[in-house]
């Protein structure tokens, strides 16, 4: 079965599901995956125009088994010198971007390739400065880095530009040194970012914004855990979202728990994303 995902790509099909209007940036090669790509963003009423076409190199692809009880899938990637991997400052367009209100980034792509990150940077500089929201989710992935080092340096730059940083517990660990979710919180709220949402797995979610608000919220209890891949980018889509339509960080962090419960009931990283309708608030 082919599907479509990504970190970033599984953030936006969860925003325009909700509504809300999404662009996405990217490269995909000259090719029936690329051209699958495009007929996806379509179907899902995802803005394409910043996708370029390469016709040098292949889109990226994976191949991952099939889980139905909620247990660690196989991923192999394919996405070594892909399209997507050459992205570049050159990709930047300006009246594309500063149209937008707001930009979400991942540490997937920023660690595609050097020039990828370079874009990304840049883009970031530029929103921050037309007064434009930004969020920040690591996504840490140990092995396209060169070093563990160099991977907290280049993704602690990215989210020290962030309003909204999410990461997970031990992606928070890794990144800050900090043991707690609140010593996590505090050093990206004492470089400028105003609020960060720590996932804490089965847990649930513990939060705090540079205003004070402060708290925690527990994981929906799901029966029948099917993929847990994709988990975390649904919950992305909840805090966003609710935070974009200026709901409080409380009932944000409530909203991303809700999406991410949902999208682990089923196969595929975000068939589970559900529409206005279906999240029924």
């Amino acid at each position: 079965m082919k599907r479509v995902a990504g970190a970033e790509l599984n953030v936006a099909t969860g925003l325009a599901r909700l509504g809300l209007k999404v662009g996405w940036v990217s490269r995909v090669g000259n090719d029936s995956f690329g051209r699958f790509v495009l007929q996806s963003l379509a179907k899902e009423g995802i803005d394409s125009h910043a996708v370029a076409i390469d016709n040098r190199f292949a889109t990226g692809f994976q191949m991952k088994s099939k889980v139905e009880n909620g247990t660690d899938t196989i991923v192999e990637y394919f996405r070594k010198g892909s399209a997507a991997s050459h992205l570049s400052p050159d990709d930047f367009r300006a009246d594309y971007f500063t149209s937008a209100r707001h930009l979400h980034l991942s540490g997937v792509a920023a660690a595609l390739s050097e020039s990828s990150y370079a874009l990304l940077e840049h883009a970031a500089k530029v929103m921050k400065a037309e007064g434009k929201t930004l969020s920040f989710d690591p996504n840490l992935r140990p092995v396209l880095w060169k070093s563990e080092a160099e991977m907290v340096e280049k993704l602690n730059r990215l989210a020290f530009q962030a309003d909204w940083v999410l990461p997970g517990l031990k992606e928070g660990v890794i990144l800050t040194g900090q043991q707690t979710p609140e010593g996590i919180a505090d050093f990206y709220l004492s470089r400028g970012v105003k609020a960060v949402v720590i996932k804490t797995g089965c847990d649930g979610a513990w939060f705090k914004s540079a205003s004070g608000e402060q708290g925690t919220v527990d994981a929906i209890k799901v029966d029948n855990v099917v993929d847990t891949v994709g988990a975390g980018d649904g919950f992305a889509v909840g805090v966003i979202s609710a935070l974009l339509e200026g709901k409080t960080l409380l009932q944000a962090v409530n909203r991303g728990n809700k999406i991410g419960s949902l999208a682990i009931q089923v196969q595929g990283d975000s068939e589970g994303l559900p529409t206005r309708d279906a999240l029924g608030e």
